[in-house]
């Protein structure tokens, strides 16, 4: 197997360290708090019951046990492509370019699907004002924000993930005094709602094992702490405090707002179903809950498109050093800006504003399925390439700033967690059609590799 890397031995010589620890921190929470939890829970529970707090748990654990494989390879080894730079180093060109690729269609894919969600809650308000139009500020406002400096990005990140990390500390606040009977005029709760309508998991294990198809998925996000951490001023030591910091965060954040959804609320309320916070609030009579929900979503939507933004755009440069995508994506501006790599990830994005003008109905659903199951291949070849440069490096004697416990046997077991979950998706007919297409994009993606490997160019070398 060969891959290709830079002559120099440092695969960011363009970008500027310009990120600090709480600022990748935030992003970390920013990327993975999104509309998948303000909105999506409520299916999750929905087909689960209470008991979707296990497929919570479950889907977390595999995230801690990913991201702590990622974080050891980071600390060795930092680098804007991440996954991509490891799985090239692990198993090959072949498979750093497939999975880099993989990684940037998915982003700017949800980049387009971030901004059409967010304009069409504001085109709401103001139905004078065409959805398109929104998607066009939107896009072009993130734009400008990811080519105005890493430092300024870092800025923006930090405080729309601090507004939507207030919104759920705030909730949980309210929540648990809900549930103890603090809250003057509203009865408590207490946890009675965990077994009643039908118990704990009135779907048993089937309906766990449903909701964690839909759960696992709203944990994707975490991951770009891992290209961030390359443009920090200490990417070995930030990285293992960073991940510590956000996977413990978005478990609390996590698995804390759904008890007290489930707690509050049946799990069998259609309201829960439809706006599972909104609905908590309503009962609590908070007022303004409409609009508040609706800000927060917002936020939450433009906080993950303008990390997707950086992401997509620092693993286009990566690809372009790797001599995995065209040289011109590894240009910078005088801030350290790669600058083409941010205009060619958000092109789709502009071509969006289109799509919305001519089909404003069929835009959202049609991106969302073409995202598909993306996550699950970047998670395994980022676990299997912990494993083998792991026992590379322990062959060579090499010293590793971090390492992760339980070696081997911890990494196997999130491959195996991660095995089950494509088996669950092959059983659901929805969710077996999305997996074959990335696999079968993967495949392509990996024959196209293979067949350009043989093109180099000055500045890159053969390993």
């Amino acid at each position: 197997m060969t891959a290709e890397v830079p002559v120099t031995t440092t695969t960011t010589k363009g970008l500027h360290p310009g990120l600090t620890r709480r600022q990748i921190s935030m992003m970390g929470l920013g990327g993975a708090i999104g509309a998948g939890l303000f909105v999506g829970s409520g299916q999750a529970i929905g087909i689960a019951g209470p008991a979707v707090l296990i497929s919570y748990l479950v889907a977390g654990g595999i995230v801690v046990l990913v991201m702590a494989m990622l974080a050891e390879m980071v600390a060795a080894r930092p680098s804007s492509g991440a996954f991509s730079s490891y799985a090239q180093k692990a198993m090959g060109r072949s498979a750093g370019s497939a999975v880099g690729w993989l990684y940037w269609i998915q982003l700017i894919v949800v980049i387009a699907a971030e901004a059409t969600g967010a304009a069409g809650i504001v085109a709401g308000w103001i139905p004078g004002v065409p959805a398109w139009v929104w998607v066009l500020v939107f896009v072009a406002a993130l734009t400008a924000v990811n080519l105005f400096g890493v430092r300024n990005y870092g800025r923006f990140e930090f405080w729309f993930a601090a507004i939507k990390v207030a919104a759920i500390i705030a909730f949980l606040v309210v929540g648990v005094c809900a549930i103890l009977g603090l809250i003057p005029g509203v009865p408590a709760t207490g946890v009675s709602n965990l077994v009643d309508e039908g118990g704990f998991a009135p779907n048993g294990i089937a309906g766990i094992a449903a909701a964690l198809l839909i759960v696992v998925f709203a944990f994707g996000g975490t991951e770009v702490v891992a290209i961030a951490a390359a443009e920090s001023d200490d990417p070995s030591r930030n990285i293992r405090r960073i991940v510590r910091e956000v996977l413990v965060r978005i478990l609390i954040f996590y698995v804390g707002s759904i008890f007290v959804i489930v707690a509050v609320l049946p799990w069998d309320d259609p309201a829960v179903q439809a706006g599972p916070f909104s609905a908590v609030l309503d009962t609590l009579n908070v007022p303004g809950v409409g609009l508040v929900m609706d800000l927060i979503v917002i936020v939450a939507l433009l906080s993950a498109m303008n990390a997707n933004i950086y992401g997509a755009s620092r693993m286009a440069y990566s690809l372009g050093e790797r001599g995995l995508a065209p040289l011109a994506v590894t240009r910078t501006s005088l801030k350290g800006v790669p600058y083409l790599a941010v205009l060619a990830s958000v092109a789709f994005g502009f071509v969006t504003v289109g799509l919305n003008w001519a089909f404003p109905d069929v835009v959202l659903p049609a991106l969302l399925n073409v995202v598909g199951s993306t996550l699950l291949v970047i998670w395994s070849a980022t676990a299997i390439s912990q494993i083998v440069l792991r026992r590379r490096a322990d062959r060579a004697g090499e010293d590793l700033p971090m390492r992760i416990w339980g070696f081997p046997w911890v990494s196997w077991l999130c491959l195996a967690l991660l095995a089950g979950v494509v088996a669950l998706a092959m059983i659901d007919p929805a969710a077996r059609t999305q997996l074959l297409l990335t696999l079968a994009l993967t495949v392509v993606l990996l024959v196209v590799a293979r067949l350009t490997r043989g093109v180099s160019r000055p500045g890159v070398v053969r390993e």
